[in-house]
């Protein structure tokens, strides 16, 4: 049965290995900011999976960007059967000496806010959707307190506390689960970690090297296709956290 997935930050990294994970017969959704050409790229994967893809344009640290994406999918369907709340960003590192109030600001509005609020505008595409479900993707650096990375592990913190608050709230209807990343090699860490840092993580992670996008998409298929599972927070991290 095809189904209709919207997925926030689908352009690169861990979205656009999403994307093509659930490409063949499905209708895609895929968000993105600035990365057009990337989210083409992306779409033309899909198309060639022989699913669906359309665009949508947004800034989703704001509220009207949120509403913009889900005003586009309400142009196309009354109905949503899946919701992957991935988009998400460091920003800038930082010390607990160095915060300020715009960068609190910024850091939750792009990684909580607005999954909080797309969850909320999505709910009733999804209540008419068949057995629907949401994926919210946090971070490792939640479990560990991420150093020069406080703010976004708090942010990863909060959406991790929202999935299981949101699971039992929309049970039975709707199922609400998440992954918890480790070092995946996406253009998150091109960009936040240098080559000296990924090699000393990667020194400490049991199984000795960094994961692909590719593993965390395999870990919300699981999620969306299993449904006996909500309010769960699946670690795909090598071994670097256990519980």
């Amino acid at each position: 049965m095809s189904k209709t997935i919207l997925i926030t930050g689908a352009s690169t990294g861990i979205g656009a290995a999403t994307a093509r994970a659930l490409a063949k017969d499905n209708t895609l959704f895929l968000h993105y900011n600035r990365s057009q050409a990337e989210a083409s790229t992306v779409a033309e994967a899909v198309a060639g999976q022989g699913g669906t893809a359309h665009l949508v344009q947004a800034d989703l640290t704001t509220e009207a960007g949120c509403r913009r994406v889900v005003d586009a999918v309400q142009e196309k369907t009354d109905t949503l059967d899946a919701l992957i709340n991935n988009a998400g960003s460091l920003i800038e590192r930082h010390t607990v000496e160095t915060l300020n109030w715009d960068l609190m600001t910024k850091i939750f509005s792009l990684n909580t806010f607005s999954a909080m609020l797309m969850t909320r505008l999505c709910v009733p595409l999804l209540q008419k959707g068949t057995e629907p479900s949401i994926v919210n993707i946090t971070s490792i650096a939640a479990r560990h307190g991420a150093p020069t990375a406080t703010l976004y592990g708090a942010a990863k913190g909060a959406l991790d506390s929202f999935t299981r608050g949101s699971a039992r709230e929309l049970a039975p209807d709707i199922r609400v689960n998440a992954v918890a990343p480790g070092v995946i090699l996406t253009p998150f860490h091109e960009r936040f970690s240098t080559p000296e840092r990924l090699e000393q993580m990667a020194a400490n992670t049991p199984l000795g090297f960094h994961g692909l996008s590719e593993h965390i998409a395999h870990a919300v298929v699981f999620l969306l296709e299993n449904p006996f599972t909500t309010g769960e927070t699946l670690d795909v991290n090598g071994g670097l956290f256990m519980r």
